[in-house]
């Protein structure tokens, strides 16, 4: 077998696996050459299966080279080399061990040829990426962990119970275009729409990514909701219950990161809002919103990494601080710092020249196309709320407003050097969008810079800003925690287990003093008749235990000799 026919995920995988084992001299150099040795691998993929694998009566694709995946797999491995880059400075291994392992599950789902294979990178993930939230030096990491682990738990078991019932029902295992004919394939859905963070199951972006470290929520932003993303274009194309999915998770993400006062729960909002918008046009399932939702993937994971990168700088060098009414003024210390956080904040709100405007563009076209009027409607004013509250809330009250009096430097040399490269990539792939087309799925011819899209597009940002300093009065923080669904689990369910403990714990000694009550009378039963005074605890006469063994011996022999004529 060659070796570019190996999984190129098996590279960041095994690597991060033998990362703590290696002296500290050795962990850096990897933490950056292992993504770009994957990327190199991802490239010598040709289309169609490159490894078979015979498990039981099954013939597994772990290695199946398509656009789409190796759309996905090739960012995912530069999201790796950045991410590795900026987490030079991270003290802790278990986390950096832990991000490659993380991000070396995303590459193997991307280029999974069947679902076992699919699955079994799947939870990989699950599991890299709850250790990189429990690696965290944030103090609600160990519970906010827990919860996120339950949460992929859930969904992976239901993801795989729908695998099961697919196969069983003589469902392909190829990863491939599934209708929603059967249970089965509603469950396979289900499980993915959990990783992509759709409603009822939003609130756990929210919960978990914000309790990374200053570099761990820059991976955990990158791989989950993307790879789910990537699992539905590929699987549920022309879904049309995916569209109004999309358009919930677009407004629902608005709504809760303008209330927000986290810095990194606002941006963490933001992730199921653009979310939103892929899974919306994976749900309209033409080439033109296929493409839109694969090339919105790829450049919304490098400029919310981006973001994520501002926003940890910020966490770091102020020793800790994150929310909004501790910060402002910080332009005055951190100038790169600001800069490439305008720059992903003008990217996430599709500003013409950065990478969110030439991928963004694609998907409202691919509504229009399709003359859904109310989608494509719907589309434009929430793309005017993400300016809103990605665009300029999250630059506005971090860097600008108050001064806070705060006057940190900006991050030592490494992660700027990670910001000032993801910073690029947003502007490069806005200026020459080209690049970015040629990896989409499907041919494309489409221009996102003609007078009109530019005209529209400028006007729409404009009033959006007006509207947003018009209201600032209304948009001042408190210091508060918005809770949605998450409040039945992190509310509703201790309550109710604090007020139900003292009566279960009554009912618990009560059950216990009964049954040593029924023990104590068993015993003494038992003691009356084989204690020492009891007729089966006196010692027998001689002759009487012979004559019980003659006894059974004979009865022995009379049976036998009945069962064998």
């Amino acid at each position: 077998m060659a070796i570019e026919a190996l999984p190129p995920a098996l590279l960041m995988i095994l690597g991060g696996l033998m990362l703590p084992l290696l002296p500290k001299r050795a962990q850096d150099p990897l933490m950056v050459f292992l993504p770009l040795a994957t990327l190199w691998a991802v490239w010598q993929i040709a289309d169609g299966p490159m490894m078979l694998v015979r498990f039981l009566d099954l013939v597994l694709e772990p290695v199946r080279g398509d656009a789409v995946g190796r759309l996905f797999a090739s960012v995912f491995s530069l999201m790796a080399f950045a991410g590795g880059l900026f987490a030079l400075k991270q003290p802790r291994v278990l986390e950096r061990a832990a991000a490659l392992v993380y991000a070396g599950g995303a590459v193997g789902c991307a280029l999974a040829g069947d679902l076992i294979s699919l699955f079994v990178f799947w939870e990989i993930m699950a599991v890299a990426s709850t250790l990189v939230i429990w690696s965290s030096d944030q103090p609600a990491a160990a519970k906010a962990g827990m919860r996120y682990a339950l949460m992929h738990l859930f969904g992976g078991a239901v993801l795989m119970a729908g695998i099961a019932g697919h196969a069983i029902g003589g469902g392909s295992l190829d990863v491939t275009a599934m209708t929603l004919d059967s249970p089965a394939n509603w469950l396979i859905l289900i499980g993915v729409l959990v990783n992509a963070g759709a409603p009822p199951f939003s609130a756990w972006i929210a919960d978990a990514y914000p309790e990374g470290s200053f570099s761990g929520s820059v991976f955990l932003s990158a791989f989950t909701t993307k790879t789910a993303v990537m699992v539905l274009i590929k699987g549920f194309p022309g879904t049309e219950l995916l569209i109004w999915i999309g358009l919930a998770m677009v407004f629902y993400g608005i709504l809760y990161a303008l209330l927000e006062n986290d810095m990194r729960r606002i941006l963490s909002y933001s992730i199921v809002n653009q979310v939103g918008f892929m899974v919306c046009a994976v749900g309209i399932g033409t080439d033109m919103a296929l493409n839109g939702a694969a090339a919105h993937a790829f450049a919304h994971i490098l400029y919310k990494a981006l973001l994520l990168m501002s926003a940890g700088s910020v966490l770091m060098m102020t020793g800790g601080k994150r929310k909004c009414t501790e910060l402002g003024g910080l332009y005055r210390s951190m100038p790169i710092t600001t800069v490439c956080g305008i720059i992903g904040a003008l990217a996430i709100s599709a500003f013409p020249f950065t990478s969110g405007f030439v991928s963004k563009s694609m998907i409202a076209q691919g509504a229009a196309d399709q003359h859904l009027v109310w989608v494509w409607a719907l589309l434009q004013a929430a793309s005017a709320g993400v300016f809103l509250h990605a665009g300029i809330k999250f630059p506005w009250f971090v860097f600008f407003q108050k001064d806070s009096g705060l006057r940190p430097a900006d991050p030592p040399a490494s992660m700027r050097a990670a910001m000032i490269l993801l910073a690029a990539a947003c502007i490069g792939l806005g200026v020459f969008p080209g690049a970015l087309y040629a990896l989409l799925p499907a041919p494309t011819d489409y221009q996102p810079y003609t007078a009109d899209h530019l005209v529209s597009q400028f006007q729409l940002l404009l009033f959006a800003g007006l509207a947003f300093f018009v209201l600032l009065p209304l948009m001042k923080r408190t210091r508060t925690l918005s809770l949605d669904i998450d409040w039945l689990y992190r509310r509703l369910l201790p309550d109710l287990l604090r007020a139900l403990a003292p009566p279960a714990n009554r009912l618990g000694a009560a059950l216990t003093a009964q049954a040593l009550a029924g023990v104590k009378a068993v015993t003494g039963v038992v003691a009356r008749s084989h204690g020492p005074d009891g007729s089966f605890g006196r010692p027998w006469p001689t002759g009487r235990s012979v004559a019980v063994i003659l006894g059974l011996l004979g009865a022995y022999l009379i049976f036998a000799a009945l069962g064998h004529p």
